[in-house]
């Protein structure tokens, strides 16, 4: 029986470590968080010193059932968490978990904390075991509790006032506030037309291209000329001033150092996998996390191949910067290798987060030695970091830069420059990606033949070329996570959680590897922005992680913080409920006015997105709704195009004695004949297409609802069907398995009424189930705080009641879903708001039905 039980998070880091301790430890996986706040109104009281209630999270309850039976038997017990504010405040949710089993009587609690997963590494940790440590668990929950109560309070007003389903976060919102803020940027901008002028010099030992940088005696800038006939007009005047060749006034040479990047950092390497790898900051965070806990070594076993990388640090240990500078002088020469090591300042202000940079584990693993162990992304990514590492620790690369003066005549001058590697120092192992190139990067590699004060260069020709002002670029990922960092907002941990909310919430939509934003999130931006203006101000979001900083750091406390955040925000919050219109909510926009029914065109959103309107409620009696179509924004539509939205739904003839029409609906466009609907597919262009194709996709769904009935049962919904993975059972509410050395015809009533009951889980959407099937509700574990496990023993009978009648409620809401027999059944209509267009009749409501309505 094991003497030491020691926890952390993933499996495979347990796995690993396991193998370093020997028998006398089990390690076990707490799989990540273990309990969260209850999720529900009330999970942070602030009229009681904001006190959190805690549930276990149902998808580990299992985990922490094996840790609380292994401790029960251990000696003692190390809580090996991750080295940061989350890590801690799960090694604290674990031991209050088990403090409240009484499981920690006379038993001894440790902290360790293992910065890299390697056999010294975790001797060296094991050797320095600590408490818990109670600020950086007090920063996390303040932070947890700011989270859910902006969450909490501020989604149901944007559920009111813009659309439900919303949801507003404290840091995702000045992250929206970024992308949005850069499209309209994009909208406003006016491109400026601006002309350069370039003289092609044709030297006998080498051609090159130089600039113009004086014109007429007067300093040639960006918008000196700003059209062709300028620009042609000044061309002829130098080329007739140069008479075929330019004369040298003056050549310059400058040597300068170039010094290399500091090692990564968390920011610094979700920004560089993205320039240079296209990673995603998710991708970046899942790769490195696996070179973290370990890869299979050959003789070595497993061992992890970086350091932990979650950290603002920039600085590397004793250890690191030996093992660096031994493989600098072996591979690259004492001559790459400066007198003393490099050291790097760390912008972090968080002393007890800022671990080390992020680097390899042992700089002697070489990427090309551990390419054969790793997949192709990780080897992309390790050779990132281990390249990054190693060229922080070289000599600065020696460049030199040689600008030449060129006259033509003397009134017109031209420029041409190149620089040259003298000494490349940590060039020859890695450059740092640039999301922009500058001048000096045109030039780089580029070298000039020798020429002196003096010298005539004959001259090919003079060219003029015209150019566009551009607008500021979308936010790349790169580019998002850098401006995210240089306000403040948010912490490295944080970045990719960040980015993934404001894709799965659909208020950003990725356009190329750019950022853009769609309506909804441009709605919600608009709103907090106008409405909540402090809220998603990025001053005073990065102020706040300051404050949290400081808590972490046992400098503040986190409960006064509440307090002084809380009070202005809830009155806020109670103000905003009453006096805000929807309305001015949404970002509706008036487009001009239908010709043919002389009525006002519109843009507005709605429950189901964005839409375009004919009339108006105030006046007319009759409205026209129709859905924008993907791709489109309300922000930037025009009349045209919203009107060109009215013609549909379009009638393309009769097959048989049936009519065949195209539209639009709530999940798509569709193509439908008599009462039977089939989606178009993605090639298929509601306004352009034809019966023929029309009918094609109608036939062809209903051959896939013939074939999909394998058998059915008299006086039962029970049917053996054909699915997307094989035969299955249903009866709509529950789907079956068959086994595989049955034949799916063959079977009778009373086999499949057995296989359902033993087989059975409930239908998925799409799959024989209709919405409100009923679901399991999992069994809630006890609370984190005595105060919370006994307010949660008093209602759990009421608790256990209601989740019954919730399960009975469900079932009773999931009726048999009825198979085709000999003929497709009528599909229900599509939601006709998005089928354009929808009309009133006179004296009714605006809205006819609740299907109807585009919001």
């Amino acid at each position: 029986m094991s003497k030491h039980l020691l926890i952390v998070e993933s499996p495979a880091k347990a796995k690993t470590i396991n193998k370093y301790l020997g028998k006398d430890f089990q390690v076990l996986a707490s799989y990540g968080h273990v309990r969260d706040l209850v999720p529900k109104e009330g999970a942070v009281d602030p009229d009681n010193g904001f006190a959190m209630r805690y549930d276990l999270i149902d998808k580990n309850e299992k985990h922490v059932d094996a840790i609380a039976k292994a401790a029960k038997a251990a000696d003692d017990i190390f809580l090996a968490t991750d080295p940061d504010r989350e890590g801690e405040a799960i090694s604290w949710h674990i031991a209050e978990i088990l403090k409240e089993r009484g499981l920690l009587k006379d038993k001894p609690v440790h902290r360790v904390v293992f910065t890299e997963i390697t056999p010294r590494a975790i001797k060296e940790a094991m050797a320095q075991p600590r408490q818990i440590a109670g600020d950086l668990v007090d920063a996390q929950q303040a932070r947890r509790a700011l989270d859910y109560l902006v969450g909490f309070n501020l989604s149901p007003v944007l559920w009111r006032k813009v659309q439900r389903g919303l949801s507003a976060g404290r840091v995702q919102s000045p992250a929206l506030r970024m992308i949005v803020e850069r499209e309209e940027e994009i909208e406003a901008f006016i491109a400026r037309e601006y002309w350069s002028i370039e003289a092609e010099c044709a030297h006998p030992r080498q051609a090159f291209t130089a600039k113009l940088t004086k014109l007429d005696g007067q300093k040639f800038e960006q918008f000196t000329v700003t059209d062709g006939d300028t620009a042609e007009a000044a061309r002829l005047r130098i080329q007739q001033a140069a008479q075929g060749s330019l004369h040298v006034t003056d050549v310059a040479s400058k040597e300068r150092k170039r010094r290399p990047s500091p090692p990564f950092t968390t920011s610094t390497l979700q920004q560089e996998a993205s320039r240079k790898l296209g990673f995603t900051t998710r991708k970046t965070m899942q790769v490195a996390q696996k070179l973290y806990e370990g890869v299979a070594v050959g003789d070595e076993g497993t061992v992890g191949l970086i350091s932990y990388m979650r950290t603002d640090s920039v600085s590397l240990s004793a250890e690191a910067l030996s093992d660096i500078r031994d493989v600098i002088a072996r591979d690259f020469g004492t001559q790459a290798l400066p007198d003393k090591p490099n050291f790097y300042q760390t912008k972090a202000k968080n002393a007890q987060e800022a671990h080390e940079a992020v680097r390899p584990t042992s700089a002697l693993r070489t990427p090309s030695q551990m390419s054969r162990y790793l997949t192709d992304d990780e080897r992309k990514l390790y050779d990132l970091i281990w390249k990054r590492a190693v060229a922080c620790q070289m000599v600065p690369a020696t460049l030199n830069t040689v600008s030449v003066d060129l006259a033509a005549g003397n009134a017109h001058s031209f420029r041409a420059s190149g620089t040259t590697v003298i000494d490349p120092g940590f060039l020859a192992v890695y450059e740092e990606g640039k999301d922009t190139k500058s001048a000096d990067d045109e030039d780089e590699g580029r070298k000039l033949p020798a020429m002196k004060p003096g010298d005539r260069v004959p001259l090919d020709r003079i060219h003029a070329d015209q150019h566009f002002t551009q607008p500021p670029p979308r936010f790349t990922e790169a580019a998002l996570v850098k401006a995210l960092e240089e306000y403040g907002i948010g912490r490295p941990s944080t970045y990719a959680s960040i980015i993934q909310t404001l894709l799965f919430r659909k208020y950003t939509e990725m356009e190329g590897r750019a950022f853009k934003p769609t309506d909804v999130g441009r709605a919600v931006s608009k709103f907090l922005s106008g409405h909540f203006t402090q809220y998603v101000d990025y001053d005073f979001t990065a102020k706040l992680e300051d404050e949290l900083d400081a808590v972490s750091r046992g400098e503040e406390e986190w409960v006064p913080l509440m307090e002084k955040f809380w009070g202005p925000f809830k009155e806020l919050i109670e103000e905003k409920k009453e006096s805000v219109d929807r309305s001015e909510a949404t970002g509706a926009r008036d487009l001009g006015t239908d010709p043919k029914s002389g009525k006002p065109v519109s843009v507005r959103l709605g429950r189901y997105g964005p839409y375009a309107q004919i009339g108006d409620k105030d006046t007319d009696e009759k409205l026209e709704f129709a859905s924008l179509r993907p791709g489109q924004s309300m922000h930037t539509i025009s009349i045209e195009e919203a009107l060109e939205l009215f013609k549909l739904p379009r009638k393309l003839g009769l097959d048989g004695e049936d009519e065949v029409s195209v539209g639009i609906g709530r999940f798509g466009p569709f193509a439908k004949r008599g009462s039977v609907y089939a989606s178009l597919k993605k090639e298929d262009d509601p306004y352009t297409i034809d019966l023929a194709r029309a009918v094609f996709l109608i036939n062809e769904k209903e051959e896939i609802a013939r074939n999909r009935i394998i058998k059915e049962f008299d006086s039962s919904d029970i049917q053996v069907l054909n699915g997307r993975f094989g035969p299955y059972i249903s009866d709509g509410k529950l789907n079956g398995k068959i086994p595989k050395d049955r034949e799916p015809a063959s079977l009778t009533l009373a086999e499949v009424q057995q296989l359902l009951e033993e087989t059975g889980k409930p239908a998925r959407r799409g799959f024989g189930a209709k919405k409100g099937a009923a679901k399991k509700a999992p069994a809630k574990k006890a609370a984190a705080t005595k105060k919370a496990a006994a307010t949660k023993k008093e209602a759990a009978p009421k608790k256990a009641a209601a989740k019954k009648a919730t399960k009975k409620t469900a079932a009773k809401k999931a009726p048999a879903k009825k198979a085709v027999k000999k003929a497709l059944p009528a599909a229900p209509e599509p939601a006709k708001s998005l089928l354009t267009p929808t009309r009133i009749e006179p004296g009714k409501k605006r809205v006819a039905k609740k299907s109807d309505a585009p919001f």
